[in-house]
């Protein structure tokens, strides 16, 4: 993933509260030589005192070969997107039919070691984490090794902790364009208020302002 300066994250907490706020993915592993990569969508609970992610699969899903052959995998999150019509991104002064089109988005990337879980007790504690990050009212039975109801139902699953090493994130919002072209692509965003536009909108916002109090680092000497 291609991350312009203009486009990373302010810092550390930004991509953090957006993806703890984002827990549906598409985790990709190497396929077979000549084969394409196989990617499974899926839900993922992210612990990041654990520097890991926690999901499960069923046990027929043909990613479980691919994972033994090459543990390492990619969990690509991609949310808040919308399209931005080239008119909208014109310079000042220039024709608006000369802007160029564009996508906004935000983006984060886990390079991960899979780590199969396939001991019923290891299972049952790993799907118990998942229910406490995505249902965390309550509401259902604990999940618990031999016990009903979704003890006889472990066999049918693998879990995966994804151990993480490396984050790359992107907030792709128009940064490197000038703040009066910026405001103007927020102000046709607010006006359309389609699919995803108040998202980006808010992100475009909040890197202005973030940007506008940045402090300017001084040269080294």
């Amino acid at each position: 993933m291609l991350i312009h300066p203009w486009d990373a994250p302010t810092d550390d907490a930004e991509w953090q509260r957006w993806l703890a706020a984002h827990d549906f993915g598409q985790l990709a592993a190497n396929g077979r030589p000549g084969e394409p990569p196989l990617v499974q969508p899926l839900h993922f609970a992210y612990d990041p005192d654990r520097g890991e992610a926690v999901t499960h699969l069923a046990r027929p899903n043909p990613l479980w070969e691919a994972l033994a052959d090459r543990p390492q995998v990619l969990l690509s999150v991609v949310d808040d997107y919308t399209f931005i019509p080239g008119p909208w991104q014109a310079e000042e002064g220039k024709p608006p039919e000369h802007g160029v089109p564009t996508s906004f988005y935000a983006a984060v990337q886990l390079s991960c070691t899979a780590h199969v879980v396939d001991d019923p007790e290891e299972k049952a504690a790993l799907l118990q984490r998942q229910m406490g990050h995505f249902q965390p009212e309550g509401g259902s039975a604990p999940v618990t090794a031999g016990e009903a109801p979704y003890g006889r139902l472990l066999s049918g699953i693998r879990g995966l902790r994804l151990e993480v090493h490396d984050i790359r994130a992107k907030f792709k919002y128009g940064g490197k364009r000038s703040e009066t072209v910026q405001h103007r692509i927020s102000g046709r965003l607010a006006e359309r208020n389609g699919p995803g536009d108040a998202a980006a909108r808010a992100h475009q916002q909040r890197r202005l302002t973030a940007a506008a109090g940045a402090v300017p680092r001084t040269p080294a000497t």
